[in-house]
């Protein structure tokens, strides 16, 4: 059949079509209702925010965790274009939401927004989906088919449940700079929003969200791995963090690459730089938030290696934690190479808070590993729990373990460490599952001593230390 041929049906149902296996396309047509005013512009990060809410649709996922600079239309997509496609297009219009942000007024503004999207005469065309008219607030409106979408504040997120939570932007920008506010919106989220789950199975958590603090709701979900899925899209391109994800990886590939550069091009981002300061630029731009104080380690300093050289020398360092609970910090055993290139190689590392038990099998499976492969010692803080570690290691597993007396402050060595790292010297592996993590807790470093853990760092000092300062040695290989 000939396009002038086609009738309106024939049209409609193409769309529909269309539209069903595609949000971004949903959203691309659907634009006009929800911002009549403003031209659509379009960036492939939209293509990588919709496939991973399709994932949800689709359940591959029901945790998701999306960081992304604002202005990147992360509200509008999760909490309004999404909902309506999943009623209309998806042909899912039982679903419930819950949708909360900082402020009920966001939170509010989302969902007038998608109800003016859905009452449309353009959606209700292609999507009969019938409203009732008993449940039609501002706050709240809920369709013929059971499906309802209501708008909370973060901090009043109780006597409703939802297929799908929204969470998005959980904490304000001045809220996430106190600590009385993060802990009420960390508290909100561990012990509320899992129960406001109709299925706690199936149901999904979507939180997307700028970062703003260290230990923010994103923070919280990465260093406890809740099992959510990640997107993380910088606003300039990091080789070094490059999103994998497998639903849609980040497919720049130069560094300082821009994200949205027909929104937000190179002038208008080194202008609002200038306006946010380095803090903030990092955070809500990077999605590498730092305590205020400035990065001492940049990420950008490390090198990568996907084969390693000859080395001269392997060691194991570690470091151990007094106790296990979760304001203390990791316990981390590291694999370091002293290349005949005289650069510090980082091998492989574990990392886990363990009990005393644990704590010593890890260490023992870890030497076991490497110990064939060319580890001569293993050097461990002689303090605290590592004295005792220490002590069982040489008795039971016969293994050469020697202590480590850091008697100069952490900050000191840090310091000392840094030009090493600037100049490239000490490399990490390429692929390694850790190292974007391994990256930030270096970045998130400062002289004011705010980060919440920094036990990655103490076994790299005293890799640097041993390999890159001769005149600071301490004759571990003399």
């Amino acid at each position: 059949m000939l396009a002038h041929q086609l009738t309106e049906f024939d049209w409609l149902e193409a769309e529909r079509n269309l539209y069903s296996r595609s949000l971004a396309e949903f959203v691309k047509s659907a634009w006009h209702i929800v911002e009549p005013t403003a031209p659509y512009v379009h960036g492939w990060h939209i293509d990588a925010v919709c496939a991973h809410l399709e994932a949800v649709t689709r359940g591959d996922i029901n945790r998701l965790l999306i960081n992304i600079p604002s202005g990147m239309m992360k509200s509008l997509l999760v909490s309004v274009f999404w909902p309506a496609w999943e009623w209309g297009a998806a042909g899912l219009p039982s679903m419930r939401y819950v949708a909360a942000s900082h402020s009920q007024t966001f939170a509010t503004r989302d969902t007038l927004r998608m109800r003016r999207l859905v009452t449309s005469d353009w959606y209700q065309e292609r999507w009969p989906v019938p409203m009732t008219i008993d449940q039609n607030e501002k706050t709240k409106f809920e369709n013929k088919s059971t499906g309802y979408r209501q708008a909370m504040a973060m901090m009043s997120l109780t006597g409703t449940r939802g297929d799908r939570v929204l969470l998005d932007d959980p904490h304000s920008v001045e809220g996430a700079l106190s600590e009385a506010e993060r802990r009420r919106s960390l508290r909100v989220f561990t012990e509320t929003v899992p129960s406001r789950l109709n299925n706690p199975i199936s149901s999904a958590i979507v939180v997307v969200m700028q970062r703003i603090h260290e230990q923010d709701i994103a923070g919280y979900i990465l260093e406890h791995d809740l099992g959510y899925h990640h997107l993380m899209l910088p606003m300039e391109y990091e080789p070094e963090r490059r999103c994998a994800s497998r639903f849609y990886p980040d497919p720049r590939t130069v560094d300082g690459e821009l994200l949205f550069p027909e929104r937000f091009p190179r002038e208008v981002v080194e202008r609002d730089k200038k306006v946010m300061g380095s803090h903030a630029t990092a955070g809500q731009n990077q999605q590498r938030p730092y305590a205020r104080g400035g990065m001492l380690l940049h990420g950008g300093w490390f090198g990568s290696w996907t084969v390693l050289p000859k080395l001269k020398a392997m060691v194991i360092f570690a470091d151990t934690a007094q106790k296990t609970a979760e304001r203390h910090d990791y316990s981390v055993f590291q694999c370091w190479g002293h290349g005949v290139d005289d650069r510090a190689y980082l091998i492989d590392q574990i990392r886990g808070k363990w009990e005393a038990p644990d704590l010593k099998r890890n260490a023992a499976d870890f030497w076991k590993k490497w110990q064939p492969e060319g580890a001569k010692k293993m050097m461990v803080e002689d303090k605290a729990s590592g004295t005792g570690l220490i002590q069982e290691l040489k008795r039971e597993q016969k293994i050469p373990v020697f202590g480590i007396q850091r008697s100069i402050d952490k900050l000191v060595r840090v310091k000392d460490a840094a030009p090493q790292i600037e100049i490239g010297n000490v490399i990490l592996p390429a692929d390694a599952p850790w190292r974007s993590d391994f990256i930030a807790e270096c970045e998130a470093f400062t002289a004011d001593d705010t980060h919440p853990h920094d036990d990655q760092i103490d076994p790299m000092c005293d890799a640097i230390k041993e390999f890159l300062q001769p005149t600071k040695r301490r004759g571990f290989f003399s």
